[in-house]
């Protein structure tokens, strides 16, 4: 048997409002909006993709799982998704070489230094 993933699943309060700004970060495509939510990918037919979908909860805690995105350039990005609405998050990571943000919606991820 062999696996292979599809897609990476987001809770929020505003799948529209979070898809958006996540497109707007990775410059990747709406390949499907319905009333379950919003999926974006690096282009019609790749995967893994990202579904935002709606939750009636606000996040309370650390996400128990997240995304590690890796940038040509790690201070540059941190810079530009800081102005773009994203926020430094400490999780106790203390003085890593990467970077913990979390976005609008307080959903955490990790800019890493570039490899």
């Amino acid at each position: 048997m062999a696996l292979r993933l599809e897609e990476i699943v987001v809770d929020c309060r505003d799948p529209v409002s979070l898809a958006r700004w996540w497109q707007t970060v990775t410059g990747w495509q709406v390949v499907g909006e319905d009333s379950d939510g919003v999926e974006l990918a690096p282009a019609p037919g790749q995967t893994p993709s990202i579904m935002f979908t709606e939750v009636a909860e606000h996040k309370r805690y650390k996400n128990r799982l997240h995304l590690d995105w890796v940038p040509d350039d790690q201070n540059a990005e941190v810079e530009r998704l800081l102005s773009l609405g994203a926020s430094r998050v400490d999780i106790g990571q203390g003085s890593a070489p990467w970077v913990v943000m979390a976005d609008p919606e307080g959903n955490e991820f990790c800019v890493l230094a570039a490899r």
